[in-house]
């Protein structure tokens, strides 16, 4: 007597396959502000809820608000602010993520990929000026696409505590 098998498990593998690339291009819709999609995935499954955002704060800034015009030259009130940053980082003992997605047209003196790179990094100085140990600080730069147009660049900084880096 021969026993025939089920294929039933097929279509709740292709289901959950299905939900798991919806899932995936959700996430790559919001790349806009990844920070604070990974934050809100984080709630969603467990997380700190309201307690969270006072131990993982995130701050966006757009390049052109904090920077001069073309350059990699902070505004008084930006390297004011972001000192405090860094000062209230070092109080606590918080590490600080500055995360630099996309970019502005070139400059006179830098392109455009050189002008994205020296305003992060003139972000994460401005907070190491606040007191926070350059071992504490960490910078990403997604990669950039040459055929993406440069339409503007955006800085998060994100504080999060927790144990130091290994």
């Amino acid at each position: 007597m021969r026993r025939e098998i089920s294929q039933r498990w097929v279509l709740s593998f292709a289901d959950l396959t299905l939900l798991l690339l919806a899932f995936f291009v959700l996430m790559q819709a919001q790349a806009a502000d990844r920070l604070k999609l990974a934050a809100g995935i984080r709630d969603a499954f467990g997380g700190d809820g309201a307690d969270g955002a006072s131990r993982n704060d995130v701050q966006g800034f757009t390049a052109a608000a904090i920077f001069e015009s073309g350059e990699a030259i902070l505004k008084p009130g930006a390297l004011q602010r972001l000192r405090a940053i860094g000062a209230a980082a070092a109080r606590t003992g918080a590490r600080v993520v500055v995360a630099s997605q996309g970019r502005d047209g070139q400059s006179a003196r830098l392109d455009s990929w050189e002008l994205a790179a020296a305003r992060a990094t003139a972000t994460a100085r401005a907070i190491r000026s606040g007191g926070l140990s350059d071992a504490r600080i960490e910078i990403t730069l997604p990669p950039m696409r040459a055929s993406e147009p440069a339409k503007g660049q955006r800085i998060s900084v994100q504080r999060l505590s927790g144990p130091p880096p290994r």
